[in-house]
């Protein structure tokens, strides 16, 4: 007997398609006709079902349970912003029964909202794809109810069950109804009530469209890919194919697995090295692609109805929207959570998401393969020709003072005297290993004015001279464009100068958004190969690459 867990996952109509389940519908064509097949799902509406039926054989039985989860009580609570949603969280969750799971849409608000509910005394810890090790005790020390909270991303997802699970907080809207069924289905599924409670933002759509834009390659990217590996005969590893396209580690994996799949395959990896396969190039790929994100487009709609519900008829909602069948639905057991939140805990809230000081960490060594040809560098960078450990006021996209530097950078072309003062309270708070004596700046050729205004006066107001010592010697495309290290640092090449001596003394050097880190090197690299003392980077912005 072949069995076959979470069968929704061959289906690329199911929300979790997984391009390597498609490799069972190559084996089964292979396996004796007699071979009994057994496939189970928790998570599939009528499409996905029958698109299963005609993948694993038209002799398959279908049955079905029944989808109401009399023991859910669901709730939609619309919260425009990242304050608000942390409020509700502290003023809510102690006074919930048991243990539960809040589940966010990125590893970074996992880790915002865990470090937000440890500082107001909740016990709760955060669970991602990045763990290494811990995953499991993770998982015990909830199963034990050794924690309240377990702030998760999807990662924690298949696999996982605590019967007596008490609660399940969206604290962002899924993409989709079944992916929602999933997850908050993981409460009370061996307790007599709990709560599925959705907290709907501002920014959800934002982050949803994002993972339906990138979930599969674009056509760009397909050429891109093929017509490297045409030209290559013997082959490319993916670090090689990195060194020649502008495309991310990631993405070149991506694309190459999707043509693999492909019947007939369009690449095959033999060993390290992927090869160009000498069948017919055939637009399956992208087709797929472009009916499937039509697809994720609909389903995301289906949730902001559902966000729009009043208290009672979410769980109807969801079985219908599964093909089930609704005649077993009672009204919630639980009273509803209250929605209004105290105006305090959202200033709270504020003042936590406007926190500073993001460390910026100095790179060890040049780019493994191409190094940096036209300063004629390459392998480790040498301790003398290193940055100290740097600081940024903000993450990028961050929902505190990130708000305020996106504006000045893309809309007045000016950053805030408030940016201003914030940067001298964090660097009094700063525990740097130098004080520095002089403040300089990268320069750009695209907004020649911007860093250099903001740097003037920040060194104003810290009583320190501004000197320009660096030139930009030829026009670059952003560093956000580059979407891997090697390009983000071929990019920064031979494009800075040193056009003044600089000082002697330690140096603050500013920018105003970290993309890559490869700028702060190379400036760093020559500000000490031309006598300046140490190198202090402070960016108004960091993407944490």
């Amino acid at each position: 007997m072949l069995v076959i867990d979470e069968a929704h996952c061959i289906s690329d109509w199911g929300h979790d398609f997984r391009p390597d389940y498609r490799l069972i519908e190559r084996i089964l064509r292979n396996l004796p006709p007699n071979l009994r097949v057994l496939a189970t799902t928790a998570t599939a509406n009528k499409r996905v079902m029958d698109d299963l039926v005609s993948i694993l054989g038209p002799n398959i039985i279908v049955h079905a349970g029944d989808l109401n989860r009399s023991s859910l009580t669901l709730q939609t609570i619309e919260l425009p912003t990242h304050a608000e949603k942390l409020a509700w969280l502290i003023e809510n969750i102690p006074k919930l029964q048991g243990s539960g799971i809040i589940y966010t849409l990125t590893i970074r608000d996992a880790q915002l909202v865990t470090q937000w509910l440890k500082k107001h005394d909740i016990h709760a810890e955060v669970y991602n794809s990045k763990i290494e090790g811990s995953k499991e005790l993770l998982e015990n020390a909830l199963i034990n109810n050794e924690l309240k909270v377990l702030v998760a991303t999807v990662a924690l997802g298949m696999g996982f069950d605590k019967p007596d699970l008490a609660f399940v907080i969206h604290y962002q809207m899924p993409g989709s109804i079944v992916a929602y069924y999933q997850q908050v289905g993981r409460a009370g599924r061996a307790i007599d009530s709990a709560y599925g409670i959705l907290l709907a933002g501002n920014e959800d759509d934002e982050i949803s469209n994002w993972f339906i834009e990138s979930a599969f390659p674009k056509l760009s990217e397909i050429q891109t890919v093929l017509q490297v590996l045409e030209k290559s005969a013997s082959g490319l590893s993916v670090p090689q194919m990195l060194n020649i396209i502008n495309m991310s580690k990631s993405r070149i994996e991506k694309t190459l697995q999707a043509l693999s799949l492909e019947h007939p395959s369009l690449t095959v990896k033999n060993g390290t090295k992927w090869y160009r396969t000498p069948n017919p190039y055939h637009d399956a790929v992208t087709q797929r692609a472009n009916r499937l994100t039509a697809l994720r487009k609909q389903e995301q709609q289906q949730m902001h109805e559902y966000v729009k519900l009043p208290f009672g008829e979410h769980i109807c909602f969801l079985i219908e929207a599964l093909d089930g069948d609704t005649s077993s639905v009672q009204p919630p057991k639980l009273p509803a959570l209250p929605e209004d939140i105290y105006t305090e805990s959202v200033n709270l809230a504020n003042s936590f998401l406007h926190r500073t000081g993001n460390p910026i960490k100095p790179r060890s060594m040049w780019p493994n393969i191409t190094g940096m040809p036209k300063y004629n560098l390459k392998g480790q960078i040498h301790d003398i020709h290193k940055a100290q450990e740097g600081i940024a006021l903000c993450l990028w996209g961050d929902a505190g003072w990130a708000k305020l530097v996106k504006k000045g950078r893309y809309e007045d072309h000016f950053f805030d005297d408030s940016l201003v003062h914030e940067c001298v309270k964090m660097i009094k708070n700063w525990n740097q290993n130098s004080t520095p004596q002089w403040v300089t700046c990268i320069p750009s050729l695209n907004n020649p004015d911007l860093v250099p205004n903001f740097a003037q006066r920040l060194a104003k107001q810290l009583n320190l001279p501004f000197v320009p010592v660096l030139t930009k010697t030829e026009h670059t495309a952003q560093q956000k464009s580059m979407a891997n290290q090697t390009q983000q640092a071929l990019n920064v090449d031979g494009s800075l100068v040193i056009s003044v001596p600089p000082l002697t003394g330690p140096v603050l050097l500013i920018d105003d958004i970290v993309n890559s880190g490869w700028t702060f090197t190379v400036a760093t690299w020559l500000l000490r190969s031309n006598g300046s003392g140490p190198v202090l980077p402070l960016a108004l912005a960091t993407t944490g690459y």
